[in-house]
C-alpha cells in the first residue's frame, strides 16, 4: 500500500481482502460468545442463577448479566479509541482479540452457583465485562481498518465482510449448540455440555491472533491525509463541532444493534420460552436463516456501493417499520412455516444493514478523531440499546401480556431512524473518507480521481468551517 505524489491512496485489492478477512475472523470470535450465550441462555440461567425460583426471573437475570457487561463497552472505547488514533488501527485489534478469546474461555471454566454459590454469577459477570472492555475497541476499530484499506467505490461491500464474520460467528455457535442438544440428554447438557463451546474460544482466538499480528497498517493512517495535520481535540470539542455527525452515528448504531440483538440474541429465548419450540427447532431455523442473510449482506453491501448508502438504509427501515410487528404475528402462529417465515422478514430486512453499516459508520468523521469518535459513540449506543434489547424485550412482554410487543418496539425504532436518516443524514457511498484523499485500485480510478480533484474533496467545506469553530 502507497501513498504516491498526487496524494492518492494507491491500495493492493488482494491485500485488502486478506485484511477483510482477518478481521472478519477476529469479529466471529466475538459473536461466536455473544451467540453461545444466547443459545445456552436458558442452560447458563439455570446454572448461575439456581437461587431464583421463577424460571422467567432467571433468564431476566441472565440477560441483565448479558446487559451489564455493555456498559464497559464505552470504557474500551475511550481507551483503545484513543490509543488507535494515536499508535494505529492495528495494535489494538491485536490486543482486543486476545482479550476476548480469554473472557469466552473463562466461562467454560467457571463453577456452577452449586458449587460455590454467590461467587458463581459474580465471576460470570467479571468475564462478561472483560468481553464488554475488550469489544469496546474491537468492532469499531475493526470497521476503521476496513474503510481505510478498501477502494472508495468498494468499501460497502468490503465493509460488509466485518458483518459476514458475525454471521459466521453466531452460525458456528449455533452449529455447535445444535449439536449438543441433538447428541447430548438434557441432564449432559445442563452438567458439562454447554462449556464444550466456551472452551473452543482459546483456539479460534489464537487463528484470529495470528492474522492480525500479519497486518499491514492502513495507508490513511500512515499518511496523516488531514489537509493541515489538525491537532488532537478532545471528545468534549469532538461532540461540539461534530455534534450532528455523532447523533447520525449514534442513532444509526442504535437502530442496527436492536435490530440484530432482536434477531439474534433474544429470538432463541424467544422461540423457546415464549412460543414453546424446543431449542433444537429454534436453534436450527435461526441458523438456517443466518446461513441466507450471508449472501444477502453481500449483495446489499455491492448494492449500496451502487446505489448510495442512505437508499439502502431506507429500504431496511421502511421495511422494519410495515413488517416488524406482522413478523411477531406470524412467528406466534406457532406453525413452523410461520415462524420461519416470521424469522426470514426480519433478516432480510437486517441484512440491509449488515451489507451497508460497517462501510458507512467510519465516513462520519475526520481521520484524526475517526477511531475514537466511532469507537465512543458507537458502544454508548450499544451499551444503551443493543445490549438492553433481550432485557427489554423480555421486560416487555411480562409487564404487557402481550407477545407481539417486541415487533411494536422494532416498529418504533425504525420510524425514528427513517426519519433521522432521511432528513440528517447524505450518501457517502463512492466518497473519500474525510480528511482524506481518495483511495482507489485500478488505473482508471486513479485517472478519474485525478481528472476530478472537487469531487474527491467534498469534505473541504465542512473542514473549514470546523476550523473557523476552533478559532472562535
Amino acid at each position: 500500500m502507497k501513498f504516491n505524489k498526487k496524494k492518492i491512496n494507491v491500495v493492493d485489492i488482494q491485500q485488502t481482502k486478506k485484511s477483510v478477512f482477518a478481521t472478519g475472523v477476529g469479529n466471529a470470535m466475538e459473536w461466536f460468545d455473544f451467540g453461545l450465550y444466547s443459545y445456552l441462555a436458558v442452560i447458563i440461567s439455570q446454572n448461575f442463577f439456581s437461587a431464583v425460583q421463577n424460571d422467567e426471573l432467571k433468564l431476566m437475570f441472565t440477560f441483565a448479566t448479558f446487559a451489564i457487561a455493555f456498559l464497559m463497552r464505552p470504557l474500551g472505547g475511550v481507551i483503545f479509541g484513543k490509543i488507535g488514533d494515536k499508535l494505529g488501527r492495528k495494535i489494538v485489534l491485536t490486543i482486543t482479540i486476545i482479550l476476548m478469546a480469554f473472557s469466552t474461555l473463562l466461562i467454560g471454566l467457571l463453577p456452577t452457583y452449586n458449587q460455590i454459590g454467590i461467587w458463581a454469577p459474580i465471576l460470570l459477570l467479571v468475564a462478561r465485562i472483560i468481553q464488554g472492555f475488550s469489544t469496546g475497541g474491537e468492532y469499531a476499530g475493526a470497521m476503521v481498518y476496513i474503510a481505510e484499506s478498501s477502494p472508495d467505490n468498494k468499501r460497502n461491500v468490503l465493509g460488509s465482510g466485518l458483518e459476514i464474520g458475525t454471521l459466521v460467528g453466531y452460525i458456528i455457535a449455533s452449529l455447535l449448540a445444535s449439536i449438543l442438544f441433538i447428541v447430548l440428554s438434557d441432564h449432559q447438557m445442563a452438567t458439562w455440555g454447554w462449556r464444550i463451546p466456551f472452551l473452543l474460544g482459546l483456539p479460534l482466538g489464537l487463528i484470529g491472533f495470528y492474522l492480525r499480528r500479519h497486518l499491514e497498517e492502513t495507508p490513511i493512517f500512515e499518511n496523516e491525509l488531514s489537509e493541515e495535520g489538525i491537532q488532537e481535540e478532545s471528545f468534549l470539542s469532538i461532540l461540539k463541532h461534530h455534534k450532528k455527525d455523532v447523533f447520525v452515528c449514534f442513532v444509526a448504531v442504535a437502530f442496527f444493534n436492536i435490530t440484530n440483538y432482536m434477531l439474534l440474541s433474544y429470538m432463541p429465548s424467544y422461540l423457546d420460552e415464549i412460543i414453546g419450540l424446543s431449542s433444537t427447532v429454534g436453534t436450527v431455523l435461526i441458523t438456517i436463516i443466518m446461513i441466507i442473510m450471508v449472501p444477502l449482506a453481500l449483495m446489499f453491501g455491492k448494492l449500496s456501493d451502487i446505489i448510495g448508502n442512505k437508499t439502502v438504509f431506507l429500504i431496511g427501515l421502511g421495511g422494519l417499520t410495515l413488517l416488524s410487528a406482522l413478523a411477531f404475528y406470524l412467528i406466534n402462529l406457532n406453525g413452523l412455516i410461520f415462524v420461519s417465515l416470521g424469522i426470514l422478514i426480519l433478516g432480510v430486512m437486517l441484512s440491509t444493514y449488515e451489507g451497508t453499516m460497517p462501510g458507512t459508520l467510519p465516513t462520519m468523521f475526520f481521520t484524526d478523531i475517526r477511531y475514537r469518535t466511532l469507537a465512543v459513540t458507537f458502544n454508548v449506543s450499544v451499551s444503551i440499546f443493543g445490549g438492553t434489547t433481550p432485557l427489554v424485550s423480555t421486560w416487555l412482554v411480562h409487564q404487557t401480556n402481550n407477545n407481539l410487543s417486541p415487533g411494536f418496539y422494532l416498529t418504533i425504532v425504525s420510524i425514528i431512524g427513517f426519519l433521522v436518516i432521511f432528513f440528517l443524514f447524505n450518501s457517502t457511498s463512492g466518497k473519500s473518507l474525510k480528511g482524506s484523499h481518495p483511495t482507489v485500485a485500478t488505473k482508471s480510478e486513479y485517472k478519474e480521481a485525478v481528472e476530478n480533484p472537487k469531487d474527491s474533496l467534498w469534505w473541504q467545506e465542512e473542514l473549514n468551517e470546523r476550523r473557523e469553530d476552533k478559532e472562535e
